[in-house]
């Protein structure tokens, strides 16, 4: 029996934070309009967010700052508890993720949460949608994916891009919850930094993490980039979390654990 074609299905896009988000669902109500009302909310929540952490809206709460560093402690809930999770991502990738001297969108430096706020701000949004009783959830910010399965259910099928082949995929994952997140140059170009060099991270292509929250595989993806083409070996001490990894000599290799069917070490034609 093929559960999949059984259930309901519908997709919400809309282009919110600067890149597209699109939420999918599975389940009974979801031509419903309660449904859509909170999906609406979803989106409306992220317009929220990215209105006070946008670094290219000079009327943000951040663009009024200009790259200076909030001050916890006078901070409004939100911000402080942003600064307070960058801080702790910093402290988790060993200064990998340091969103404290970024380049800007208004040129200089200055703190720049970005590579942060994504997940966080999705993960948080999401919890409209989360706690809807019997449907499935997918929800996709500009390649960067949260899902929720209810028990029994089939899987939802993430493919995992080939940076330097956008038409081709790496490999195809099968994840029922948890996040897949990913980091570097095929959408962007090298705009991740190495913290340590003060300059753009150029030694991989891309980093795909898989885990349990999509906030830190965002983080840990983004640090795996900035540290460069050893990063695979750090990323493999990281409890609950697998990453792929493609190097600008098109190798792929990934961690031991890695959930997908990509071989270990493999180089991409190309």
């Amino acid at each position: 029996m093929n559960l999949t074609m059984e259930l309901d299905r519908r997709a919400w896009v809309v282009q919110v934070m600067g890149l597209p988000v699109s939420v999918h669902l599975r389940g009974p109500e979801v031509h419903s309009d309660p449904v859509a009302e909170r999906v609406e909310r979803v989106f409306a929540e992220l317009r929220e967010l990215d209105a006070v952490f946008s670094t290219y809206r000079p009327e943000s709460v951040l663009g009024r700052l200009g790259g200076a560093m909030p001050d916890p402690a006078t901070a409004e809930p939100l911000v402080r508890e942003v600064v307070e999770l960058c801080e702790l991502a910093r402290m988790r990738t060993d200064g990998w993720f340091d969103a404290r001297h970024l380049p800007l969108p208004t040129g200089g430096t200055g703190f720049d949460p970005s590579g942060l706020v994504k997940g966080w701000a999705v993960e948080r949004a999401a919890r409209r949608l989360t706690d809807l009783p019997d449907h499935d959830l997918c929800l996709n910010a500009g390649g960067d994916v949260l899902l929720r399965t209810a028990p029994g259910r089939p899987a939802w099928r993430v493919g995992v891009e080939d940076p330097g082949h956008a038409e081709r995929l790496l490999d195809v994952l099968e994840r029922a919850d948890g996040a897949v997140a990913t980091s570097g140059t095929a959408r962007r170009g090298t705009h991740i930094l190495d913290p340590r060099a003060g300059r753009p991270a150029e030694a991989v292509r891309s980093v795909t993490v898989v885990g349990p929250e999509l906030l830190w595989a965002d983080v840990y993806a983004t640090a795996a980039v900035a540290r460069g083409a050893d990063a695979l070996d750090w990323l493999a001490t990281l409890d609950g979390y697998a990453g792929l990894l493609v190097d600008t000599a098109g190798r792929v290799r990934a961690t031991p654990n890695w959930p997908g069917t990509r071989p270990a070490a493999q180089t991409c034609a190309g």
